[in-house]
């Protein structure tokens, strides 16, 4: 039976993750703050183990056999590049350097689509597509780009494999985290969406791709995992047929999201958090979509529809009163 030590265990990923890995056999150590944030059921194969990424945890990766790394912070508020950076780049070189020296054979970055170049209406965004802007001003998305460009520079003695999910959505996003877009349009009469679009994914697909990973991923490769890509209009519409609602739906301008991207800049000089910024409102009016033959090719990758997804989270946000 193989060893694997995930972290990120109590989010949308890490939680499906485990648990197809627990289906498939493996023997599981998930690294976590708390524990009481594991979502998901007992299992005599499945130790959870409370712990700072940034602290000496080498003990805990004897005889493993593979690192899946999923722990991010994610948030779209923050103010500055150091409070992703800590997190996303410092953590990570910490948990590859005791990788390394534990002598575990194969670490898996989960990372986001948002490092690779995006596609529009014509054509799709691949793994080769470089960054692109309003991607390249994130400081999520530029964090997780500096912890690649690492991971693939250091990878001597312990291969390394980046898989980059697209938007995901589905069961066990108990936060929620990226379920909140469902809460735009899910019983609302009135809907005011973007006019751009981007890539959604199931999560447990998004899952399945790190489980296969494990064993086809090949050293210093990228795997986009991503499904169907969708307008938001296209996406509202889908929740809206799913859920048996008919609202009006109206597009909010460009203009009127960079009006608002000005005033979040405004606010974070006044150091006051908020989600809005030229970055993440730009981001809205772009279609960003991307391809995912290379994961469907070399992992062997089946996806599931967006529809699907939708109705796994539906129905997990109503099973534990998240709506």
């Amino acid at each position: 039976m193989k060893k694997i030590c995930v972290t990120g265990a109590t989010g949308l990923l890490g939680t499906n993750v485990i648990i197809k890995l627990l289906e498939n056999g493996y023997s599981v150590i998930a690294l976590v703050r708390k524990k009481s944030g594991w979502m998901g059921e007992e299992n005599e194969n499945l130790k959870l183990v409370e712990t700072d990424l940034l602290s000496d945890f080498s003990s805990h990766l004897k005889e493993i056999d593979c690192v899946i790394h999923i722990a991010a912070e994610t948030r779209q508020n923050l103010l500055s590049y150091d409070e992703y950076r800590k997190v996303n780049y410092e953590m990570t070189v910490n948990l590859f350097t005791q990788s390394k020296t534990a002598d575990v054979k194969k670490f898996l970055f989960v990372s986001t689509a948002n490092t690779i170049g995006y596609g529009n209406t014509i054509f799709w965004g691949s793994e080769k597509a470089p960054q692109l802007y309003p991607f390249t001003h994130s400081f999520y998305a530029k964090s997780k780009l500096e912890t690649e460009d690492y991971l693939l520079q250091n990878r001597k003695d312990t291969e390394v494999v980046i898989l980059n999910p697209t938007f995901m959505i589905g069961a066990y996003d108990h936060k929620p985290s990226s379920g909140k877009i469902i809460f735009w349009a899910w019983k609302k009469k009135l809907i005011c969406y973007p006019k751009g679009g981007k890539n959604f994914v199931h999560a447990a697909d998004a899952a399945e791709g790190v489980i296969k990973a494990i064993e086809k991923g090949k050293d210093g490769e990228k795997y986009l995992l991503a499904h169907e890509n969708l307008s938001y209009k296209e996406f509202f519409g889908k929740i809206s047929r799913i859920t048996n609602q008919k609202p009006i739906m109206i597009p909010i301008s460009n203009k009127v999201l960079s009006i608002l991207g000005l005033i979040g800049d405004g606010l974070r000089k006044l150091k006051i958090k908020t989600n809005l910024s030229t970055t993440n409102m730009k981001a809205l009016q772009v279609c960003n979509y991307y391809s995912n033959l290379k994961s469907v090719k070399d992992l062997g990758m089946q996806y599931q529809s967006v529809d699907k997804a939708v109705s796994d989270a539906i129905e997990y946000f109503i099973k534990n009163n998240r709506c």
